[in-house]
């Protein structure tokens, strides 16, 4: 047999859920030449006795964009078996043209990289050859903000057909889908029926409709509503993003959103979800301040009025919210932790520590304009009911964050542990504990985003493949990132593939960077 690579002596989990078996995996260029007995091939061996060989994992919510600029090699994500990265949640690089061209250009990228291209593809094709696959969604924002800019208002019809034009010539060069997110400016701006014309240029193409839902708190059912609703209307796929119930009185209604969501699938809807496994989520801490104060980019200058910033804090505090209210959510000001440092606090800090016994509402407005990028820990969710939505079989993962090194710069400032840890924790602690069988973690990690994303050849182990494999010790896997010590890399990863390349072996990264770029159905 020919052949460039044997993995030899492992368990194969082809992806697909079935139970592992023990067999030899060739590899030959980039894809699986064979599983079974491959004693006769003249090739490297790469050991696996005693571990897993599965699928590389698929990280169907990323935001790495910036960071694999800086670092190629996306160690934080590598190290937990991650082989391809999905971006594109609310906005992506490209297509960036009109009236949201100036608007990028003027704001401040968080890791000062370059964060916009005239099309998706040509970002695609210029971080192609990173260490690991990149593929996209194009962002919701990307389709109205060429039009509408910053502003509160609805596209007008030549407008809305505009940017489904636009669209659909994005799909037909592989875009993904369309990523929504609507709890933040602009792109909460979007109506549904903006966003049902976007998603039925996407049924044309087969593509996924992908939403950072308006709210995850007491609007969480409506929100689901409002996504399956586009499903419906439009015959597109939907998935929700990190599917959670934020605050402790609105848990009881994971319950009810299970229940839509396998009634939609019922009535013949394809509908999925993610998660991440933490009880936090992250964002940036000016999204605690309600969209309409940021209408127009205009933010600063009104904070800046202290007749405005008295408005902001009273809108924070109302008792009825026609917004996602994470302050709220997250119990107020010992519930948010901040992650980054600025002339005001030092990462590690709560808001209410960070307050010095003054009002935290001061402080959190202090903070957003001293450092409008400042990113937070807010604790809202609940790990039992993630659990319980992940044992549903169309629940996949994420890590909702970048893929960077432990090294500086990246360690100057802190970062959500799911960076290090989102697969890590499901893979080890989650499988070990019997939220799920080890074959079926693996399978939402990769055939079903594969299968969601239409990635054809991948997220399977089967000759004709591509050679994305990760090789890991089960009883070995742990996340190790915490919320005050994030920069740690998961255990338990003995060699990573990608495209047939070793991007880590015996456990170390070799440096070598065989991503490529991934389109839908190519």
């Amino acid at each position: 047999m020919s052949a460039d690579l044997v993995i030899r002596g492992g368990s194969v989990l082809d992806g697909t859920g079935t139970a592992a078996r023990r067999a030899d995996v060739a590899i030959a260029g980039d894809r699986i030449e064979a599983i079974g007995d491959v004693r006769d091939a003249d090739a490297p061996v790469l050991d696996a006795e005693g571990c897993v060989v599965a699928p590389g994992f698929i990280n169907v919510l990323s935001h790495a964009y910036e960071t694999l600029q800086l670092d190629p090699r996306g160690l934080s994500d590598l190290y937990q078996g991650i082989t391809t990265e999905i971006f594109g949640e609310g906005r992506s690089m490209g297509p960036v043209t009109g009236r949201m061209t100036d608007l990028v250009a003027a704001e401040k990228p968080l890791f000062g990289m370059r964060t916009s291209w005239p099309r998706l593809g040509d970002f695609l094709a210029d971080l192609n050859g990173a260490g690991l696959n990149i593929g996209s969604f194009v962002g919701a924002e990307n389709l109205r903000m060429p039009f509408a800019g910053n502003d509160d208002r609805s596209l007008t019809d030549d407008e809305l057909t505009a940017a489904c034009t636009l669209l659909d010539e994005e799909l037909a060069a592989g875009a993904l889908g369309v990523g929504s997110a609507l709890i933040y400016a602009p792109g909460s701006y979007a109506s549904t029926v903006e966003l049902i014309a976007y998603a039925r240029v996407l049924a044309k193409h087969d593509a996924l409709y992908i939403s950072h839902i308006r709210g995850e708190s007491d609007r969480l059912v409506d929100s689901v509503d409002e996504l399956i609703r586009i499903a419906r209307e439009s015959s597109a796929r939907a998935e929700i993003y990190h599917l959670k119930a934020s605050g402790r009185e609105n848990w009881p209604l994971m319950s009810t959103v299970l229940d839509r969501v396998q009634q939609a699938r019922a009535d013949g809807l394809g509908i999925t979800a993610d998660i991440y496994p933490y009880d936090a989520g992250s964002t940036f801490l000016s999204a605690f301040i309600p969209p309409r104060f940021h209408e127009g980019g205009k933010l600063a200058a009104r904070l800046a009025d202290p007749s405005i910033r008295a408005e902001v804090k009273a809108a924070i505090l109302a008792p009825r919210q026609d917004w996602e209210n994470l302050y709220l959510g997250s119990g107020g000001a010992e519930g948010i932790l901040l992650l980054g440092g600025s002339s005001i606090s030092v990462p590690g800090q709560t808001l209410a520590e960070a307050s010095r016994g003054g009002d935290p509402l001061d402080t959190l407005l202090d903070l957003v304009e001293a450092e409008p990028n400042l990113m937070v820990a807010e604790f809202t969710a609940s790990e039992a009911d993630l659990q319980r939505a992940l044992k549903q079989p169309w629940v996949s993962v994420c890590t909702d964050s970048e893929a960077i090194p432990a090294e500086a710069p990246f360690t100057d400032t802190s970062t959500h542990p799911r960076t290090y840890g989102a697969f890590a924790r499901v893979l080890g602690p989650w499988v070990r504990d019997g939220v799920l069988p080890l074959e079926e973690a693996v399978r939402r990690m990769t055939s079903l985003p594969a299968a969601n994303l239409r990635l054809t050849d991948r997220g399977v182990l089967r000759p004709g493949a591509f050679a994305d494999v990760t090789v890991f010790d089960p009883a070995a896997v742990q996340d190790n990132a915490t919320y005050l010590d994030p920069h740690r890399y998961a255990d338990g990863m003995r060699h990573v593939l990608v495209n047939g390349q070793a991007a880590l072996q015996d456990g170390k990264p070799t440096g070598v960077l065989a991503g490529r770029a991934v389109r839908r159905g190519a």
